[in-house]
């Protein structure tokens, strides 16, 4: 949408005011960029007309000509080998501190090929196009720096209580579980910090090919142990309670989970196929997507062509 002269509604100012009974609206305060780009119904804003067609030519220039096509590989000089040793230190090693995962993206992504769809809504997640040694990609990130990475129900997703259930998050849930399950675009994972629950499961283990790496921060599983302690230990806690020792019994078991947890070892349980050093991300995400398209694509395309795949808009 145009900044300086979009505006989108289902009825204008005059049969607002006969039937709402609101006056003096403008076609901006009735359906303006700060109403539609905020709201989900428009996704990328601009400053005016020409900008949006650049916006257009951009989108267009990531995607095939058909379904029945490739998405177009162009040359890249940013090198695939390239390496990022700010990674490393990206991630703060406080739980509770964030980070911005933008910076992440952009530093993997051959430069200046970033380009975000959506940023003014459903801001718990990031998506986008990019590039990856030329090749198109799409990518998806949570984002830590807003409703501490939950995902609500505003860009679809899990979070929890009382307002997330009055809200049918868990409706919204399930489509995104069922975009993620029905797509038949290959998808790889790169596990930068947390990833639990049902939403985790999901997003990291949608459907063959699941392909998957994680850096030395990641944590995965089915409940983090802020939290997991209590519900896999309740009847043993409330007894502890009853003895007026809960405190020191949920203390010890905390320490003898801290003494467990060994990342190779949860890797092996949760199919992870490699912890990678953060710095050669970029390097394993373009190897990665050369072999879609030299491989997986190929194939996809020929089954999509004989019938046996089926393009789904879930």
């Amino acid at each position: 949408m145009a900044a300086d002269i979009g505006a989108l509604f289902n009825a204008g100012p005059k049969v607002v005011e006969g039937a709402t009974f609101e006056e003096g609206l403008g076609f901006q305060d009735l359906g303006g960029p700060l109403v539609h780009c905020t709201n989900g119904t428009i996704d990328n804003l601009a400053a005016n007309e020409a900008e949006c067609f650049e916006q257009l030519r951009t989108i267009l220039s990531y995607l095939p000509n058909s379904g029945g096509d490739a998405p177009p590989v162009i040359p890249s000089d940013d090198p695939a080998s390239r390496e990022d040793l700010a990674l490393r230190s990206i991630i703060p090693r406080r739980q509770a501190r964030m980070y911005n995962p933008r910076t992440i993206i952009t530093s993997v992504v051959d430069r200046d090929s970033w380009f975000e769809i959506g940023a003014l809504w459903g801001r718990t997640a990031i998506g986008g196009l990019a590039r990856l040694a030329g090749h198109p990609v799409g990518i998806i990130s949570l984002n830590c720096e807003v409703n501490g990475v939950m995902l609500t129900n505003s860009p679809a997703g899990y979070a929890i209580g009382t307002v997330a259930e009055r809200t049918a998050t868990m409706r919204w849930g399930v489509e995104l579980a069922k975009t993620y399950f029905t797509t038949t675009t290959p998808i790889f994972n790169v596990i930068t910090r947390r990833a639990f629950g049902v939403a985790g499961g999901v997003m990291i283990g949608s459907r063959d090919p699941v392909m998957q790496v994680a850096w030395p921060s990641g944590q995965w599983g089915s409940l983090p142990l802020d939290g997991g302690i209590e519900v896999g230990h309740r009847h043993e806690l409330r007894e502890a309670e009853k003895e007026g020792n809960k405190v020191e019994r949920y203390k010890e078991l905390e320490e003898e989970y801290m003494r467990l947890m060994n990342p190779v070892r949860t890797a092996n349980a949760f199919g992870v196929e490699e912890i990678i050093d953060p710095k050669d991300t970029r390097q394993v995400c373009c190897e990665w997507a050369a072999h879609v398209y030299d491989v997986l694509i190929k194939d996809r395309l020929a089954d999509r062509a004989c019938g046996k795949i089926h393009p789904s808009f879930a």
